[in-house]
């Protein structure tokens, strides 16, 4: 953060990025296929299997295609994303249809492993770059969560809107120091929400009218869950981050002793702003009195005057 954008006053504490392995899950999509074109690649072309692939030359790429999918699918189901599918996908039929564009469908076996292994290498640059757009600014007064590729994302949350905060490290996590930190505001960003249903269904009678029944309910769990941009996604070192934020939040926190004292000094300002008011009345009635008399002086001197002029 450049000086010019800190408030007055301010004090800048720590600027963070995420870990470099923090965003393992998107890095494992990429390990995967590597490891699945070099095994493809094996399999095709050096295996006792590879007999198999030789009576047809779209074999190889069925199976290509099986393997990479179903590792989609279950992947999705997961992680409850079925961009990963689609991902997949698309990276199959990218392939396919660059084999039938150069007519390499022949040498799909020599074709595969290494479009596997370029593409992954692709996944993980595109990775390290969004990792990169990720800034955390920590100051004495607040967090400011930057970032984004196309389309620039900046949110600011002063420590006083702060109500919880949830934390959490992977094994990954714990062994390399780093962990994700959410603030939970009073408006509830930063939280998000699990939702279950179950059913059942219960059949009666045999021999004579059948009667189906159904039911089922329906259960909203609040979970916290944002996106890397809204929170400290994967900082390092966790356990200092950790500290100086709760710390912080502490610190902007009024206990119930200090909310009595506030409550007291606002009902001693109410008296004397009541007070006040009250001197105030009390001095314009007795100005209105003195006129009063002064009025009443000066009808008695013109009586007094007109008196002597009558004798």
């Amino acid at each position: 953060m450049k000086q010019e954008e800190l408030l007055k006053n301010e004090k800048l504490e720590r600027v963070l990025s995420p870990h470099p392995l923090s965003f393992m899950k998107y890095q494992s999509l990429c390990m995967f296929l590597i490891i699945w074109g070099i095994i493809a690649g094996w399999l095709i072309n050096f295996s006792d299997f590879r007999g198999l692939f030789a009576g047809n030359e779209w074999y190889p790429i069925l199976v290509w295609a099986t393997v990479l999918l179903v590792a989609g699918i279950a992947a999705s189901l997961v992680t409850i994303r079925w961009s990963i599918f689609f991902l997949y996908l698309v990276i199959f039929l990218g392939g396919t249809a660059l084999m039938l564009w150069q007519n390499w469908v022949p040498a799909s076996g020599v074709f595969i492993p290494f479009y596997m292994i370029a593409v992954s290498i692709i996944g993980f640059l595109l990775v390290e770059w969004y990792r990169r757009t990720h800034k955390y600014i920590i100051s004495d007064q607040r967090i400011v969560f930057k970032g984004g590729i196309s389309v620039k994302e900046e949110r600011t949350l002063r420590y006083d809107k702060i109500t919880d905060l949830n934390s959490k490290q992977g094994i990954i996590g714990q062994i390399f120091g780093f962990g994700t930190i959410i603030p939970i505001s009073q408006s509830g960003f930063g939280l998000g929400s699990d939702q279950a249903f179950a059913g059942g269904g219960v059949q009666l009678g045999e021999k004579k009218a059948k009667l189906f029944g159904l039911f089922g309910g329906g259960r909203e769990v609040q979970t916290p869950r944002a996106r890397s941009y809204h929170e400290l996604h994967g900082v390092h070192p966790f356990k200092e981050v950790k500290k100086i934020v709760e710390e912080r939040v502490q610190g902007s926190v009024i206990t119930q002793y200090q909310q009595e004292q506030v409550e007291f000094q606002k009902e001693q300002v109410d008296i004397q702003k009541q007070m006040r008011d009250l001197l105030k009345l009390q001095s314009d009635s007795k100005e209105e009195e003195k006129d009063d008399d002064n009025e009443d002086d000066e009808i008695k001197k013109i009586e007094d005057t007109v008196k002597k002029l009558k004798e």
